[in-house]
């Protein structure tokens, strides 16, 4: 059989990758967001089958992070390796702003973050040098606009990496490849053969977004871009591509000298959405000219590439449909917002989640890294990301809601758009509900003056009788049903409904969707429990 490269090589919302190599292994780390655990850790052999390996930053080694909008929390991550330890550079929204951790292993456990009070801007990330030299960089309003003023650009400065704090002045870097580009930032730059190499994101995350490159003699400049700019994008093939959104990369040699790129893609959901967020894609890369040539002789983002015949193919571990809960919670499940206390059990009998106060759609606030360092935003919500086009989510579930509690499953976006199946009470009876949630908003949650209105949209609704019940949603491409019944075998349709109206291109597309159980007391107090003897996750 002729082994492939299969893209996405991290199907659902993996976005931001970035990729070291250390010998023989591959380790890659994406954005999490508002969720915790956050950051996961990968690692390969073969760069299309991945392990997680763990979560860089847990409650354990001081994250924080809040639920909010879906779109703030950790994003665009670096890590290297160097001189026996690994670095991961990060800025936290939901906390104090840019952050490095380090580790002896890639599995952890972690530092806690060292704060980076003195390092302006976002996306940073940092350069070992083969002199032993550390730089960092990153995004700020530091080039000129041609119009009096600055916009933003690439910026860096010679950083201690041993008491992690700058070691000169930062020093503007480049403007980007186009004239008044939208958002050139993420940049990582390497140094190969006689030029340093500054490779960054362009045109924002979305249809325009891109990866341009530019090179200098010198780390500091000046910097020169490459006259076949952008080296990677799909944004020349319009709002109908099958692969939208393609850029942010990181470029990662292999040991037998040849060259690829991870880099964020997304997959075009029935023609028109991108529900499945921003996922981990791989190019092949070769040098020309001394320019790197991503993605040879089509100059596009292919579905499957070469195998890399220097590299050992390595099977992945065949993952359980099924979870029962019986012991630690499997590193597929994450909580929205850190927990402050535990509101969760798991055992021979399942799991269980209390009815917090707080609700899942709760009113968006504005992001800002000048919170009060809430510990109390987060849900009863454990959730796992939707990872294909079509696929099943499904539990059986045991509660008794009373007053305005509801618990069931869910499948969510960003900015309040989500979909509930649940049990809850409507007047004296007990029913089973559809409830679409959306949000109006004028402005993002990033801009000042930020107001939004959530809308709770009923979409179906039968009496229960009983405390026991099997939940099901099937999300095929935009086509969502979601069933219910007494067993798995025994499923009755409640309602279909249109996963278009949760749309991250509606919505902001920084995040993809979760699936995940919950429970609520909806704004009141309460110790009642919904209980889950197992959820089921597949692919179909």
């Amino acid at each position: 059989m002729e082994h492939k490269l299969h893209n996405p090589v991290l199907p659902g919302f993996y976005p931001d990758p970035s990729i070291c190599r250390v010998g023989e292994d591959f380790y890659l780390v994406c954005s999490s967001f508002e969720l915790c655990p956050g950051i996961p850790l990968f690692h390969s052999r073969d760069l299309q089958h991945w392990e997680h390996l763990c979560y860089v930053m847990t409650p354990e080694n001081g994250f924080h992070v809040e639920k909010n909008c879906g779109n703030g929390g950790v994003m665009a991550p670096t890590i290297r390796y160097h001189d026996g330890t690994f670095y991961l550079i990060n800025c936290n929204f939901g906390d104090r702003g840019n952050f490095i951790v380090t580790a002896k292993d890639p599995a952890g456990p972690w530092s806690e973050p060292h704060w980076l009070t003195d390092v302006p801007g976002i996306d940073a990330s940092i350069f070992f040098d083969t002199d032993g030299r550390c730089y960092i960089m990153g995004t700020a309003d530091i080039w000129p606009d041609g119009r009096g003023g600055m916009r933003q650009g690439i910026w860096a400065a010679e950083y201690d990496i041993q008491n992690f704090r700058m070691a000169g002045e930062p020093q503007a870097l480049w403007g980007g490849a186009m004239a008044g580009v939208a958002s050139p930032e993420a940049p990582h730059i390497y140094h190969i053969g006689k030029y340093y190499y500054l490779l960054i994101a362009e045109g924002g995350t979305e249809q325009y977004h891109s990866a341009t490159v530019a090179r200098s003699a010198s780390v500091f400049g000046p910097y020169e871009g490459c006259k076949a700019n952008p080296v990677l994008t799909m944004r020349h093939l319009g709002r109908r591509a099958a692969i939208q959104n393609a850029g942010h990369a990181d470029l990662v040699d292999l040991p037998d000298g040849s060259w690829y790129a991870v880099f964020l893609a997304s997959r075009l959901i029935g023609g028109e959405s991108k529900n499945l967020g921003r996922e981990t894609f791989i190019v092949p890369v070769r040098w020309e000219l001394d320019w790197p040539l991503f993605t040879p002789d089509t100059g596009k983002v292919e579905w499957e590439y070469d195998f890399p015949e220097s590299l050992p193919w390595t099977e992945s571990r065949e993952r359980p449909v099924r979870d029962p809960f019986n012991g630690e919670l499997s590193l597929d499940w994450n909580f929205w917002g850190r927990p402050y206390e535990k509101f969760w059990e798991t055992g021979k009998d399942g799991l269980s989640l209390r009815c917090l106060k707080q609700a899942l759609a709760d009113p968006l606030q504005p992001m800002s890294m000048e919170l009060s360092h809430s510990e109390e935003n987060y849900v009863s919500f454990l959730a796992r990301r939707r990872r294909q086009p079509h696929c099943r989510f499904a539990c059986r579930m045991r509660f008794a809601p009373q007053g305005s509690e509801s618990a069931g499953i869910a499948v969510v976006q960003a900015m309040n758009h989500q979909y509930h199946l649940e049990l809850a009470r409507e007047g004296e009876e007990t029913v089973l509900r559809l409830q679409l949630f959306t949000a109006d908003y004028a402005l993002p949650p990033y801009i000042p003056g930020f107001t939004s209105v959530t809308n709770r949209i009923p979409v179906a609704a039968v009496p229960w009788v009983g405390e026991e019940i099997v939940l099901e949603m099937e999300l095929d491409e935009n086509g969502y049903t979601f069933r219910y019944g007494v067993d798995e075998g025994h499923l009755s349709e409640l309602a279909r409904a249109d996963g278009a109206a949760i749309n991250p291109e509606k919505v902001g597309c920084m995040v993809g969707e979760m699936l995940g159980l919950y429970a609520s007391g909806n704004g009141a107090e309460s110790d009642n429990k919904a209980r889950f003897a197992w959820a089921e996750y597949e692919d179909l």
